[in-house]
């Protein structure tokens, strides 16, 4: 979503790199690129102006021309106000003091409301919640239907009296779903409303209605975060019809260009709550401004991988799973529950994008074929039991009929059998030695005695000498000065110092 936006405050970012001061002339020059970042995301007009105002104001004060570092200070400004512009802090859903707590979902046609009213319900009920639907958008064909089937796979109860497809009265649906919840002991009802290819007066009429009659606790306005400058002029038309609590951000996965998400807040000063960012009921997420800000700047939002891992992985699980293979047992079935697990988290391009720093293979990362997963997957589930606990036995005959089963073809199964008594041989060295092959141990690992005496290294037979004093005078004239290891414990080549990378040397 934010690719292009990332792109272009990198590249204003990158002339600041090694300036020990900075001139007035390059602040000037870093805003005006940053102005044209923002505006190339279609971001709100007024909203650049505020946003590089504050930038120009802070980077010619004190705290960046007495920094040590006065790139990365100006970063950190950026940071900030990205991080204030997007909302500041983190917002929570209040909930009633008295349930159920009423969650009304609003916005227009093709936002994707239904579809984030099953993901908002899989939340809840993931925090400890028992959430109920009421199906209230009785004008788009088959969205009752729609609204059954994503909360049935959310697996939580769906109030739907009416068929919908324009039959029935979606106030009484909404007043019904509140008692009905009520008698059922559901603590949390979200009522998914209709909307309108365009903003019309009998759509602001209905939302007002099914809000006046249910008095909801929270009024999320759900938007297409790539419907770029148009995102403003419906977020007001609602704000003023409806007069929503929260908004909620679907389709960040898009591949627009993200102007939705930093001009919503500062337009209408209500805070994004929620972000979807995929098809699956699980691709959604809190909104954190700071995280989001770390992630346009590719600063990588480790805290959110880190609570998605957590959520895939069981830890006790995981802790017998890691002291089973450090102590040399690596199966097939190990590598498929690891796949699976990884799979759990989302895209690879998702996961990747997370990751401090990894914009820079963001080409590489997006042409990464996740098939391939599936690929390996299918060849593994196609073993039998003894083939998966040891594939020493996986013959030519059983290649081929793992290559059939699967679906793939022999040179792949190959492939995967080779990769994988790699890997087993690089945990059977890790479980023995705490290293990895050609590499040292590591000290405290399973499988190294603290204390334990090193084997002495044999001592190296030196060079022949000669025995006619000629020859041997010869010899030692012609041998290279420099042989051996240099100071940064390389091997000295042709005599020539160890040359450091040029990224290296820039850092330096």
């Amino acid at each position: 979503m934010f690719d292009t936006l990332q792109d272009r405050l990198q590249s204003a970012f990158k002339n600041l790199r090694g300036k020990g001061r900075l001139s007035e002339a390059d602040i000037d020059a870093v805003a005006r690129e940053i102005r044209v970042a923002l505006l190339d995301a279609d971001v709100a007009v007024p909203v650049v102006r505020e946003f590089i105002a504050n930038v120009k104001e802070r980077a010619s004060g004190a705290e960046v021309s007495q920094a040590l570092n006065p790139a990365q200070q100006v970063i950190k400004i950026v940071n900030d106000e990205l991080v204030t512009i997007l909302g500041g802090e983190t917002r929570r859903i209040r909930y009633a003091k008295n349930p159920p707590t009423v969650i009304m979902l609003a916005g227009l046609q093709g936002a994707g409301k239904t579809t984030l009213a099953g993901k908002l319900a899989l939340w809840l009920k993931e925090q400890g919640k028992s959430p109920m639907l009421v199906a209230c958008d009785l004008q788009r064909p088959n969205a009752v239907t729609q609204l059954q089937v994503v909360g049935g796979q959310a697996g939580v109860s769906v109030f739907a009296p009416e068929p919908g497809n324009g039959v029935g009265d979606p106030v009484q649906v909404a007043t019904a779903g509140l008692a009905e919840a009520r008698r059922t002991l559901h603590d949390v009802v979200i009522v998914d409303t209709a909307g309108r290819l365009g903003i019309d007066a009998e759509l602001m009429q209905q939302a007002a209605d099914i809000r006046a009659a249910v008095d909801p606790d929270e009024v999320l306005f759900v938007i297409d975060a790539m419907i770029g400058q148009d995102a403003v002029v419906t977020a007001q038309a609602f704000l003023e019809g409806v007069d929503f609590t929260g908004v909620v951000l679907t389709k960040l996965d898009g591949d627009a260009r993200g102007g939705a998400a930093l001009s919503v807040r500062s337009i209408t000063g209500r805070p994004i709550m929620f972000a979807s960012t995929g098809e699956k009921l699980t691709d959604f997420e809190t909104f954190h401004p700071d995280r989001m800000a770390g992630r346009i700047l590719d600063m990588g939002d480790m805290l959110t991988l880190i609570e998605q891992a957590e959520k895939a992985f069981d830890a006790d699980q995981a802790a017998k799973d890691a002291e089973r293979l450090m102590g040399g047992s690596f199966t097939m079935d190990d590598l498929l529950k690891q796949l699976e697990g990884i799979a759990k988290l989302g895209s690879m391009s998702k996961v990747m994008g997370m990751i401090p720093g990894m914009g820079q293979y963001k080409e590489q990362i997006n042409n990464f074929d996740e098939r391939q997963f599936d690929k390996i997957k299918a060849i593994i589930k196609s073993m039998t039991p003894a083939e998966r606990d040891n594939p020493k036995i996986i013959d030519g005959s059983r290649r081929l009929r793992i290559s059939k089963g699967s679906g793939t073809e022999v040179k792949d199964v190959n492939s995967l059998v080779d990769q994988f008594f790699g890997m087993q041989k690089m945990m059977q060295q890790m479980a023995k030695g705490g290293g990895i092959p050609g590499m040292p141990g590591i000290p405290g690992m399973p499988g190294k005695r603290a204390g334990a005496k090193q084997k002495p290294q044999q001592k190296k037979k030196g060079k022949r000498v000669s025995g006619n004093p000629a020859k041997r005078a010869a010899q030692a004239t012609s041998a290279p000065k420099n042989e051996g290891a240099n100071a940064f414990g390389f091997p000295a080549q042709g005599g020539q110092d160890f040359e450091l990378p040029k990224e290296l040397k820039d850092l330096l």
